[in-house]
């Protein structure tokens, strides 16, 4: 009998329809909302897909070989899967954040065996990305760069995005993802507008002065290389307290406990819903809501 390792659990997460958020606006206008809950991949978030796509591509291409040291900088969930991910394969991996992510994923991450150099928080995801490429030049490791790596969104390419066609019946009409590094909205929309072209594809942005951990808007000079913006379809600011409220409720109505920029991503597609008709709209819950105690979002 051949028995399945963890990587073998990578994916395939549940899709489910929400019961209570949408409320009787979006039950008359005979839109539903579905959740697909990312948190059950293994290290728990949406990130496993595109970590462990992205580590088998170099392995597969000669570009890195177990026991090599790889860097890269993160805001959380990318580290994470990646220290994930190197554990099962073998590799020494460094995490460059900024040090005011929470203590839950600084925690996670050295739990799986990975380095963790904090970067200065004033200088956000930017900086953090310039002290991984110092260090890579210095010849500290390797960069596996999720920024610009189409192994990232490949991942979603090959695997979300079926899995939301197949899941739906091909029923679905709107996808939304919160925008980070964005692999998850680029192959994801590659993939759903091969299917049906009259899919739309929703980005959401922090509103000016958020700062919800997970959704980005960069600056002209960081913007992700992986990024087209002709994938994107629709782009939608979200509010701080919205997102924070929509995480909240999404736990106490529907039993989904989720990280915050799931809540910005299902605060647009409730808006959604209370707008379109006949719509079959799909969220991503991209991690769970246990790496955000230390945050203060859910009550004490």
């Amino acid at each position: 009998m051949e028995f399945q390792t963890l990587e073998d659990y990578v994916g395939r997460t549940p899709l489910v329809r929400l019961k209570r958020l949408p409320g009787d606006e979006a039950a008359r206008r005979n839109n539903v909302v579905l959740a697909k809950l990312e948190g059950n991949n293994p290290a728990g978030s949406v990130k496993d897909r595109p970590a462990l796509s992205m580590i088998v591509h170099a392995e597969q291409r000669g570009d890195i070989k177990p026991g090599d040291t790889l860097i890269e900088a993160t805001s959380g969930n990318t580290g994470i899967a990646l220290a994930m991910a190197a554990a099962i394969r073998g590799y020494k991996m460094i995490l460059v954040m900024p040090e005011n992510q929470s203590i839950e994923r600084r925690q996670t991450m050295r739990a799986f065996g990975a380095e963790l150099v904090l970067s200065p928080r004033e200088g956000g995801m930017e900086l953090a990305r310039d002290v991984a490429e110092r260090m890579r030049d210095e010849g500290k490791g390797i960069i596996l760069d999720q920024f610009g790596n189409q192994d990232n969104p490949l991942a979603h390419y090959e695997g979300t995005g079926p899995e939301l066609w197949e899941q739906t019946g091909g029923t679905i009409t709107h996808f939304v993802s919160s925008m980070g590094t964005t692999g998850t909205i680029m192959g994801t929309s590659r993939l759903l507008k091969e299917k049906n072209p009259a899919i739309r594809i929703i980005g959401c942005q922090p509103e000016d002065g958020a700062q919800i951990p997970g959704i980005r808007k960069w600056p002209v000079e960081y913007l992700p290389s992986i990024f087209d913006a002709a994938r994107v379809d629709e782009t939608f600011n979200v509010a701080q307290a919205d997102a924070e409220e929509i995480t909240r409720r999404l736990a106490r109505e529907e039993g989904i406990f989720a990280g915050i920029s799931s809540g910005g991503a299902m605060s647009v597609a409730l808006q959604l819903s209370r707008q379109l008709e006949n719509a079959v709209i799909v969220s991503i819950i991209c991690d769970r809501g246990d790496r955000y105690l230390s945050t203060g979002v859910f009550p004490a």
